[in-house]
């Protein structure tokens, strides 16, 4: 082989060496670039979390900061229970619920015909509790201000067409709509009577929040698995998988007879 040839491979090798060192920079470059993009992501998404957190954490506060007014007519220990249908009834439906949640709106989409034709009749009497569980779950505070604005319809004795309209205008579970009191007031005009200028000061100063908040507290301290938690006459009926609107108003005639 010539001494020319032999220096034109050697040139070749020299150029392939000095690509394949680009190409080996190149991806190091890549993969810190990937890597970084990666951290800013994580700690986006800490930021995120912090802030919904510390949010979350204030809004609590603030809500348990005012005194506990209880709406009118609550019953129950502590007032923690806002009551439907006739208290000579014979058995008691204790329904804990969140008006963000979504398994809520089922049960009551279900059961709301059977519920009203019995506490109608006088054959039943419902105890609603509020709790805010979603609001702790998703961030927000939609749960605690539709509870607060419940309690505010209670007060004018429009609780049970409020509560109604609610849940048949529940947001999705991550839209956090009923955070904003003008979204509340404007459904307040669905019930009659309902939106007025008393109504309207009870939401925007969140008169019950604070009542809204030992409620919720109540919750968590009754070791309950979640919302709707359901009990007839004491016992957990929405955990049975053979329970029906059927078969709840056999129950409450049964006992009507016993």
């Amino acid at each position: 082989m010539s001494e020319k040839n032999r220096e034109g491979k050697r040139t070749a090798r020299e150029r392939l060496a000095v690509e394949r060192e680009k190409q080996k920079a190149a991806e190091r470059r890549r993969r810190t670039l990937i890597v970084g993009a990666s951290v800013v992501c994580v700690l986006g998404l800490a930021a995120v979390i912090g802030v919904l957190a510390a949010n979350s954490g204030k809004d609590e506060d603030s809500a348990k900061s005012g005194p506990v007014v209880a709406p009118s007519g609550a019953q129950g220990k502590d007032a923690l229970a806002i009551p439907a249908g006739k208290e000579s009834a014979r058995s008691t439906l204790t329904v804990w619920e969140d008006f963000r949640c979504p398994a809520c709106k089922a049960f009551e989409t279900a059961y709301r015909p059977t519920i009203h034709e019995l506490t109608d009749a006088g054959k039943l009497k419902v105890e609603y509790h509020l709790a805010t569980l979603i609001d702790g779950n998703m961030g927000g505070s939609g749960s605690r201000k539709a509870a607060n604005a419940a309690a505010c319809a209670q007060d004018v004795g429009k609780f049970t067409a409020y509560h109604d309209v609610l849940y048949e205008n529940q947001p999705t579970e991550t839209d956090d709509a009923y955070s904003k009191n003008s979204k509340l007031i404007e459904l307040a005009g669905k019930v009659e009577g309902l939106d007025t200028p008393a109504f309207r000061a009870c939401v925007e100063k969140g008169t019950h929040d604070s009542w809204v908040a030992k409620s919720h507290e109540a919750f968590r301290n009754g070791g309950f698995s979640g919302t709707p938690t359901v009990l007839f006459n004491g016992k957990n009926i929405y955990q049975d998988q053979t329970m029906t609107p059927a078969k709840l108003k056999q129950m409450v005639e049964d006992a009507n007879q016993g």
